[in-house]
């Protein structure tokens, strides 16, 4: 059966769906020792999910770091918690690492965000959002995302909580899990339906509206281009 997305997806549509959940392990790494052994796993791993917290600011001209790397593979993700341990050379290592796939949504902004801890160069990294269009779809969040393209609700509750709290909670590390796991899911699906061409798109009545808007505007200006040249002809005609 053809899956059937949308250009644009009715954020409205998404309060009613299902919540999705990381069903995996999650390991909080805490220290630098601990970075090294986390680190091998994941490069052990064929293709990696990825993203990152920073703690909300409130006022003006008030910034934080990166407080969170989040790190998973199919079934277990690691949370590095960075305002504990920082750029280690083990996480430098993650980071500039060729070999492995690792997908992000936004990616281009973590990094900048990252690279204000430690200065690295960005290994194999895909964004989303430089993807998603190749199957015609415009939306950019993740939520929005995940909800077209697998029916599915992300929560964003936990979003703007206190990233360099000592404890994380347990919503905090299953948001955080969430995140990067769907990165991989979403890669995977949106590749298979590139390359299959197994979906029916649904373009959106306001887009619909636009596009036949442009082509009406476009037909008109083709007309007066070619009655214009056609005065212009019988001037030069009546000239001579």
């Amino acid at each position: 059966m053809r899956k059937t997305i949308y250009n644009k997806f009715d954020k409205r549509a998404i309060t009613a769906l299902p919540v999705l959940k990381f069903p995996g392990r999650i390991i909080v790494i805490m220290s630098e020792g601990e970075t090294e052994k986390a680190v091998d796993y994941l490069l052990s791993s064929d293709i990696l999910g990825v993203d990152t917290e920073t703690r909300p600011s409130f006022h003006r001209g008030e910034m934080h770091k990166v407080a969170l790397l989040q790190v998973s593979t199919r079934d277990t993700c690691f949370l590095f918690r960075l305002n504990h341990t920082g750029i280690t050379p083990a996480i430098k290592r993650l980071l500039e690492d060729t070999t492995v796939k690792k997908i992000g949504l936004s990616w281009h902004d973590d990094i900048l965000m990252l690279r204000k801890r430690q200065e690295f160069t960005p290994g194999l990294f895909i964004d989303l959002q430089d993807i998603v269009g190749s199957i015609g779809i415009e939306d950019r969040s993740l939520q929005k995302l995940y909800a077209n393209v697998f029916g599915q609700k992300i929560s964003k509750r936990q979003r703007l909580t206190n990233w360099e709290i000592d404890v994380l909670n347990d919503k905090q590390k299953q948001y955080a899990a969430t995140d990067a796991w769907s990165c991989i899911n979403l890669y995977e699906e949106i590749e298979r339906l590139r390359k299959t061409g197994d979906y029916n798109l649904v373009v959106s009545e306001e887009e619909r509206e636009k596009s036949e808007e442009g082509r009406e505007i476009s037909k008109e200006g083709k007309e007066k281009s070619e009655e214009g040249r056609v005065k212009s002809e019988e001037s030069n005609g009546s000239e001579e």
